[in-house]
């Protein structure tokens, strides 16, 4: 179960003047689901105005009803072999997102399974975030306990020209549990438009 507090204390940082955010890339794909354009950029350089516009991108995944859209899902020891989804994300996780070949191999997989119809969008962003000390009566404290290394995505329709609406599909990996990095976890968000994206995907 996800701890609603884990994610608050997440979102709550993700703000142009505070955010653990490095690094945003995404793709963008036609109605087919065949990729359209890509991009990859320090999230620092970005504008004031564009910095606010994807995170609020990044915390609708975070936001989304806990438990119900957005779900914990353990990942099977059998799906963490060579090879797999999972193998894939730690890479994109480790690169920081600066291993394109990585980044064109989960858009592809993507693409095969975006709603078909619609022209759509999948953005990855790259954060690590220094976990405070809390104390025993809940104060936060000087220093830290470490440092949560994670890969967040959204995925959604586009709303205009490369404009993308609210993410629709999401996940955040590794899960946050308890504060601290789960690494056999990962939080899962959909809604019925992309009910089965990440079903899919896993297989």
């Amino acid at each position: 179960m996800i701890n609603r507090e884990d994610m608050l204390e997440l979102t709550r940082r993700m703000t142009p003047a505070r955010s653990h955010i490095d690094r945003i890339a995404g793709a963008y794909y036609d109605a087919e689901g065949y990729i359209d354009g890509t991009f990859n950029t320090h999230f620092l350089k970005l504008f004031t105005a564009e910095k606010t516009k994807n995170l609020e991108l990044a915390k609708a995944v975070l936001q989304a009803e806990t438990n119900k859209q957005l779900k914990d899902y353990r990942i099977p020891e059998t799906g963490r072999k060579p090879g797999s989804i999972w193998q894939l994300l730690d890479g994109i996780k480790e690169s920081g997102l600066q291993n394109d070949a990585f980044l064109d191999l989960l858009y592809e997989m993507i693409g095969e399974r975006v709603a078909p119809g619609k022209e759509s969008y999948c953005f990855l962003f790259h954060g690590m975030y220094d976990v405070p000390v809390k104390g025993t009566d809940k104060e936060w404290q000087e220093g830290s306990e470490e440092v949560y290394n994670y890969l967040l995505c959204a995925v959604g329709p586009l709303e205009g020209e490369y404009e993308p609406g609210l993410p629709e599909a999401g996940f955040l990996y590794p899960a946050f549990r308890q504060r601290s990095t789960a690494c056999n976890y990962i939080n899962l968000y959909e809604t019925a438009a992309y009910q089965n994206l990440w079903n899919l995907l896993w297989k």
